[in-house]
């Protein structure tokens, strides 16, 4: 007994060397860790479901067993940086899905944190009050955080899902950068699961790269459908519902798992879109929903590029 109250101190004090040096009350957070942990259903209990998120997808929420947890991380990426805007809904979809979840259990809705990365804002934008409403989420209870460095944002978002004060804390960041490896996502894994609490890592324009996070998906505009009407018809030459081209990346299953899903923000649920529908890619269609425009012919050649040497007329 008092070897293992000698090694507890050890460990208490080096806690708070680790917090002093990194300007943060460890401590304090770790007591409100162990805190939420407590009140957590232990699994086989009959509230050990609400720890997922339901896509209500069947063969989505069956590849991730249930669906997305809400006690880890979870990286939703971009493959470039004009998809950003396909990322940032689909994101927003799954945080208004989690409210509505919340609203169905009556349970206290607490608020979004979005924390943007300075750089990522930039080239993606920020977001827009009216694009969030219409999504399924109320501007009233979504936050928006900018800091201006990464190492900032990180701090911010391990603060944030420590508070256990947020529904779901979202970290966008730009690419792949060096500060932010795997090391980090892992303390941000450790920190979303003491919480209780999910963290959703929005990689615009990025990579695939190891991380901590259980799942992965890689998201792609898609073409939208026309607007349904009351009747079972569909309005002509009208834009329905956003939809997605997703791809879970990482995950349980060995082989990778692509569906295309459209949001209806007003019931807050994705519905999928069968493939038959949508025969080719997005970029191979016109941006007009009528007839595809004729492929361009008769231009002029594109330059030449450049040679190592260059030739200059001789001076006389």
């Amino acid at each position: 007994m008092a070897e293992a109250a000698v090694a507890g101190k050890m460990l208490f004090a080096l806690r708070e060397t680790i917090a002093r040096l990194e300007g943060r009350p460890i401590p304090a957070l770790a007591a409100a860790a162990h805190e939420t942990l407590a009140e957590k259903p232990r699994p086989g209990s009959a509230g050990a479901a609400q720890s997922l998120l339901a896509v209500g997808v069947e063969d989505l929420d069956d590849a991730m067993q249930g669906g997305v947890p809400l006690d880890a991380l979870t990286e939703i990426r971009s493959l470039g940086l004009r998809d950003a805007g396909a990322a940032s809904g689909f994101t927003l979809a799954l945080a208004a899905r989690l409210h509505a979840q919340a609203a169905g259990t009556d349970a206290a809705i607490s608020p979004v944190l979005w924390i943007g990365d300075t750089v990522a804002a930039m080239e993606a934008g920020l977001p827009y009050a009216i694009g969030i409403m219409d999504f399924g989420l109320e501007p009233a209870g979504f936050l928006q955080a900018s800091p201006r460095k990464l190492e900032e944002a990180l701090w911010l978002a391990e603060a944030a899902l420590a508070s256990a004060a947020f529904a779901v804390v979202i970290l966008e960041v730009r690419g792949n950068p060096a500060r932010f490896g795997l090391t980090e996502s892992r303390r941000l894994a450790l920190r979303a699961k003491a919480a209780g609490r999910p963290l959703f890592l929005l990689r615009q324009g990025g990579e695939e790269e190891a991380s901590s996070a259980l799942f992965r998906f890689s998201v792609e505009p898609a073409p939208a459908q026309a607007r349904p009407l009351p009747d079972g018809s569909v309005l002509g030459g009208s834009i329905g519902h956003p939809a997605f081209r997703l791809t879970l990346e990482k995950s349980r299953n060995p082989a990778p798992l692509s569906i295309t899903l459209e949001w209806n923000a007003h019931d807050r649920r994705f519905a999928p879109v069968s493939d038959a529908q949508h025969p080719a890619l997005p970029g191979e269609h016109a941006a007009h929903s009528g007839a595809d425009l004729s492929a361009s012919a008769d231009r002029p050649h594109r330059a030449q590029a450049l040679g190592p040497v260059l030739a200059f007329d001789r001076q006389a």
